[in-house]
């Protein structure tokens, strides 16, 4: 995806700020050893892009003066209240030098789940987004998490995503397999299905 930037010298709040009433919002471009660059993006074009999830998750071709380099969106800063974009980071990319960053999980097969269809199962999605490592020529735009088969009680983990070639889940501490998604049936509904035996017994004599 490309994005359109363009150099700026002033910095500081009042510069920011005339930046902003003029329809741009500043930006910086950091990190492969070089300095960092100060850089400004028309506002309307960058709130419409940040919609996208392709934005956020893959490798950008920033251009800045008509010269393009590869970036990760790290940071966004909005306004609390207006919709108004006040800052963003990039991050320039290393081709040769692995990355850690957050990638979106797309779940599939939700809705032909036996446990679903059948037993009125409710799957919850845990996380929406996992961390990951790997060469930016292998980044995925996101993981996919097949729910065709998780039963009623069940979970499942992150280790249960299959991955792509040269992609590597990110071990963290406080949870090193956690759980993506979980079946579970609703109170309701098991007191339903309980009813339901009960009315179907037959008296004893």
């Amino acid at each position: 995806m490309k994005v359109v930037a363009f150099e700026r010298s002033l910095q500081g709040t009042g510069a920011s700020r005339r930046l902003r009433i003029s329809g741009k919002t500043p930006a910086i471009v950091y990190g492969a050893g070089a300095e960092p660059q100060m850089i400004e993006l028309d506002h309307n074009a960058l709130w419409h892009a940040l919609k996208k999830e392709v934005f956020h998750s893959s490798i950008l071709d920033l251009e800045i003066g008509g010269k393009a380099q590869q970036v990760l969106l790290r940071d966004v800063q909005y306004h609390p209240f207006r919709q108004l974009v006040l800052h963003v980071d990039f991050q320039r990319v290393d081709a040769t030098k692995k990355l850690h960053t957050k990638v979106p999980l797309h779940f599939m097969n939700q809705e032909t789940n036996p446990a679903v269809k059948q037993s009125g199962a409710v799957i919850s999605h845990v996380l929406n987004e996992i961390e990951i490592e790997c060469l930016p020529s292998a980044l995925p735009e996101f993981l996919e998490v097949d729910l065709a088969k998780i039963e009623a009680g069940q979970t499942m983990h992150a280790k249960d995503i299959v991955l792509p070639a040269g992609v590597a889940l990110v071990a963290h501490i406080e949870a090193e397999n956690p759980v993506v998604a979980s079946a579970t049936i609703p109170a309701g509904a098991v007191a339903e299905g309980s009813a339901a035996a009960g009315e179907g017994e037959t008296p004893a004599a």
